[in-house]
């Protein structure tokens, strides 16, 4: 009596699973990228890719060139060491690419496994062309209450209020110059008076 008389299933069973482990490294080979783990649990060749993309942001250097005046305010009061970009933004438009060809069929079947990057957009920079790129002057009721809303969480000494308290809804740049935020003495009075409902 033979021993594996009755063990035909098993094998086919075993042949099977060892055909799609095969199966599976196979298609491993050619779908996990070639710096996979180079560096760690992710794909290396990321950081070049990432790095190659346009730059988006200027600088505030580069601001300051044109923008010397402000440059000298600013430099002056308690936003000296905040960049121009982080309430200006980045001030660029993407440019509608064309004429891109279209994907054959095997490049449409590889997107389906791996899809692909977008590809670069064509920047226009203000910083380049400030006729074509113009910024928009921030609202301020929204843009220093992104900071300065009062949070527990925030360090002691750093300005904090209540939007809604503070300024009963009136932009901070009637008393407070934005790129160099002290009281403005001048204001200041009128527009206490008109949030009070004391100046029409």
């Amino acid at each position: 009596m033979s021993v594996f008389k009755d063990a035909g299933h098993l094998f086919r069973f075993a042949g099977l699973f060892v055909l799609a482990f095969l199966i599976f490294l196979v298609v491993r080979h050619y779908v996990v990228p070639k710096s996979f783990g180079q560096y760690g649990h992710y794909r290396a060749a990321a950081l070049g890719e990432i790095a190659a993309h346009p730059a988006k942001f200027a600088g505030h250097e580069t601001c300051e060139g044109c923008h010397s005046d402000v440059a000298d305010k600013k430099s002056k009061g308690k936003h000296a060491h905040v960049n121009c970009e982080a309430c200006h933004g980045a001030l660029f438009q993407p440019l509608p690419v064309t004429g891109q060809p279209k994907p054959n069929l095997y490049e449409r079947f590889v997107a389906l496994i791996v899809p692909p990057a977008p590809p670069d957009p064509l920047l226009l920079r203000h910083a380049e062309d400030p006729t074509s790129v113009k910024p928009v002057l921030p609202d301020t009721t929204v843009l220093c209450a992104r900071c300065h809303t009062a949070s527990t969480a925030k360090p002691k000494g750093f300005p904090q209020v209540v939007p809604a308290d503070h300024s009963n809804g009136m932009p901070c740049d009637t008393c407070h110059q934005p790129h160099s935020p002290g009281m403005d003495a001048a204001a200041a009075p009128d527009a206490t008076a008109k949030a009070a409902g004391g100046v029409k």
